[in-house]
């Protein structure tokens, strides 16, 4: 069965995969991510990534037995914030990862700080932690949110697109893919259309394109949002006419829905399934062999997660008493990463390579995106130099 290899290690909230070993001897991880609604394949993807890390790891880290507990956030933030409570005190994680959306995150990272609990973001990455407010109980292995949508405005300012179109959920990680985006685009914003979170109708928006008729569209629409997105923007006979720049909108959570759809259209990632290195290779490879499925960068950040903690683990030779200790560790990021070069930068948000991806269908008929070229390297974000605490 193509999903053993999941349920043999990660299970729904309120019950765990117990290993023999005295509970002073485990490892407790607690993963919090979106498993229901619209968006829930992105949660998929990193539920999925980190069992196959804790399976190539062997189901230890340091040499000790790993439990994990896992939570769907259900994309609500008070449920989420009593979810990642009860990882804490009832479960007792020593770390916790997640989430997917930063609107979650704002609303357990205070919770999980607090209680002096290591939070691992494999997604989630907003400014409002990457300056003041950093913390050494927090690490990214994802980006800081503006970055990912800094490729793009670099690549529409080096395009000569002249005029461009923004359109984004309105919250915390829409308005950091705005300030992202302008970075580098020198150009005219012919409009800012702010979505609710979650909508699906974008018919008034497309009319405004037609008629506003822009060198260019940037858009931010994670889930189920980029699924009918794109489906409406193809059916609205755009995609022939105005490209689309994206980010989080056409990616492989998205694709088995988006299809031919997404064929052509622009990403920015860290990552794509086609890099060339034979780490990156084997996690494909694994992952579509135990999912059935192409592995985006939210299974791939959520891998790295997972050895990102063993790395730490094996540091301490086991012992999480010492929560500098563990820190340190932490920030050394001694594992390799399945993307490459990465390494933390003072805030625990990485340093690392950015792409342009262009979304293409391959010979057995699956989609993923593909990288087209290198746009940043190793690159760290803009607020680093304002953390202190974690300097």
């Amino acid at each position: 069965m193509k999903r053993q290899l999941s349920l043999a290690v990660l299970v729904a909230l309120g019950s765990v995969v117990a290993v023999p070993a005295l509970a002073q001897d485990k490892i407790k991880i607690g993963v919090i991510v979106t498993l229901s609604g619209p968006a829930a394949a992105l949660g998929q993807q990193v539920r999925d990534g980190f069992a196959l890390a804790v399976k190539d790891l062997g189901g230890k880290m340091g040499g000790k037995d790993v439990e994990v507990v896992v939570a769907d956030d259900e994309l609500k933030p008070d449920g989420a914030v009593t979810k990642v409570k009860g990882l804490l005190e009832r479960d007792k994680v020593d770390f916790v990862v997640g989430p997917i959306f930063s609107n979650i995150l704002q609303a357990i990272h205070k919770p999980v700080i607090d209680n002096k609990t290591f939070l691992i973001s494999p997604n989630a990455g907003p400014s409002s932690y990457a300056g003041k407010e950093c913390s050494p109980f927090f690490y990214v292995t994802s980006y800081q949110n503006d970055q990912v949508h800094e490729i793009l405005g670099k690549v529409a300012q080096d395009r000569g697109y002249k005029r461009v179109y923004l359109l984004v959920p309105n919250y915390q990680a829409g308005r950091d893919s705005v300030a992202g985006f302008k970075l580098d685009y020198k150009g005219e914003i012919v409009e800012e259309s702010y979505m609710p979170l979650g909508s699906l109708d974008f018919q008034p928006e497309l009319s405004k394109i037609a008629s506003l008729k822009p060198d260019a569209v940037f858009t931010f629409m994670p889930g189920g949002m980029g699924v009918n997105l794109v489906k409406q923007y193809r059916q609205a006979g755009l995609a022939d006419s105005i490209p689309v720049l994206s980010a989080f909108t056409v990616d492989e959570s998205t694709l088995p829905a988006q299809q031919d759809a997404a064929v052509g259209m622009f990403g920015g990632a860290d990552w794509a399934p086609n890099l060339d290195n034979a780490a990156s290779k084997k996690f494909v490879a694994g992952y579509e062999a135990a999912y059935n499925g192409v592995p985006g960068t939210y299974a791939m950040q959520a891998y790295d997660a997972a050895m990102l903690i063993d790395s730490a683990v094996k540091a301490v030779k086991g012992d999480l008493s010492n929560k500098d200790a563990v820190a340190s560790a932490l920030k050394k990021a001694d594992f390799a990463s399945l993307r490459g070069g990465f390494k933390f930068n003072t805030n625990g948000y990485p340093i690392q390579d950015f792409y342009l991806t262009k979304v293409a269908k391959r010979p057995d008929g699956k989609f993923q995106t593909e990288i087209v070229q290198k746009v940043f390297e190793n690159y760290g974000d803009r607020y680093a130099k304002d953390c202190a605490a974690a300097k």
